[in-house]
């Protein structure tokens, strides 16, 4: 979490929005069990922003403060609230990467505890996020040179595939990315309603409550993709 909160506040000094923004930090670890929440301020705020009107909230990681959240104020299920979750494999068997997806598997329990709130969800599940790829050279003709953001944010991208990847590698999927997208441009969504699942301890699906929860099965990666690249080229010629 604290490594997290370090890159969105150095991000925000890229972009100029240091101190403009709210920024709240969120659990440190996974909750203990599915009947106790994590109180943070992250979890305080999506409760506070939930009263104000529609909201939607984006996890492009664990559920945890959302499961903190439901748990803390259970009226939350009722109010225009919208989880859109980055997490867990393909329905049917539609696998990307073998095992326990990584999201998921960080917090197995906040997952069953907001699948099976009733609370609005859109899950975007690894086969489908993982589709978001791009490569070295698509960044660099691109993005490259237009601002200190978006040269940081190549490199970056470079030095974690190099860190963590020691095969040739020229290419990453921003798969945290079709959460942003979908609140942009809903329509460019796929959807399936489905009934609400459980996740067994090694991310499998069980039968859940049954509440529908809306299975994003593809999204617009044109739209996704080339809508980033035009927004970080605009930001560099309005530093100029």
């Amino acid at each position: 979490m604290e490594e997290s909160r370090d890159e969105i506040d150095l991000l925000l000094r890229l972009m100029d929005l240091d101190g403009e923004i709210v920024v709240a930090n969120g659990a440190e670890r996974r909750i203990p069990d599915e009947a106790t929440p994590l109180d943070s301020p992250g979890a305080r705020l999506i409760i506070e922003e939930s009263r104000q009107g529609p909201l939607f909230v984006a996890f492009l990681g664990p559920l945890t403060d959302m499961a903190s959240a439901i748990l803390l104020d259970p009226a939350i299920v009722e109010r225009e609230v919208v989880v859109i979750w980055i997490g867990g494999v393909g329905h049917g068997g539609l696998e990307t990467y073998p095992g326990l997806e990584f999201n998921l598997g960080n917090d197995i329990a906040a997952a069953n505890v907001v699948f099976g709130s009733g609370i609005t969800v859109w899950q975007v599940p690894s086969n489908v996020y993982s589709q978001v790829s791009v490569g070295y050279a698509e960044l660099e003709e691109k993005i490259g040179g237009t601002s200190e953001l978006a040269d940081y944010l190549i490199r970056q991208m470079v030095e974690w595939n190099d860190k963590y990847h020691p095969e040739p590698i020229e290419s990453r999927s921003l798969g945290d990315s079709p959460a942003v997208s979908l609140m942009l441009f809903p329509r460019g969504g796929q959807f399936r309603t489905v009934p609400a699942p459980r996740f067994g301890a090694e991310g499998h699906y069980l039968p859940g409550t049954g509440h529908p929860i809306r299975l994003v099965e593809a999204v617009d990666v044109r739209f996704l993709l080339e809508d980033m690249f035009a927004k970080i080229r605009r930001f560099g010629k309005a530093q100029t």
